[in-house]
């Protein structure tokens, strides 16, 4: 082999080495934010084991060298996730004023 084709076979080692360790941080990222959630909708089920199935099938839109289409529908899934988690957290916080809401830090409630 000449010295140009040694040199495209160590970039494309690294290039693949490189989606690999990506797709790998997202499926870990993904993991950790699906035990943010305790009761995940049916949507956050498919989203969390359907990106998790296709990363791990082998038969993928790419070939296996080349991780992009598992980083896609990893990301997808965990900006799918992360929505969720910041609605359930909005949904979990109440509004100052309301009657049954605690008082805020530093504040005591007034008994009228």
């Amino acid at each position: 082999m000449s010295r140009q084709s040694w040199v495209l076979v160590v970039v494309a080692g690294i290039l693949a080495l490189a989606t690999l360790v990506g797709a790998v941080v997202l499926a870990v990222r993904v993991v950790r934010t699906r035990r943010l959630l305790t009761g995940l909708g049916a949507g956050g089920k498919v989203a969390f084991y359907g990106a998790l199935i296709y990363t791990i099938f082998p038969v993928d839109i790419l070939p296996d060298p080349i991780y992009l289409d598992d980083m896609g529908v990893l990301a997808a899934a965990l900006i799918y996730l992360t929505r969720l988690v910041h609605k359930r957290r909005a949904a979990d916080r109440r509004l100052p004023g309301q009657p049954d809401a605690p008082p805020a830090p530093g504040r005591t409630r007034s008994v009228r």
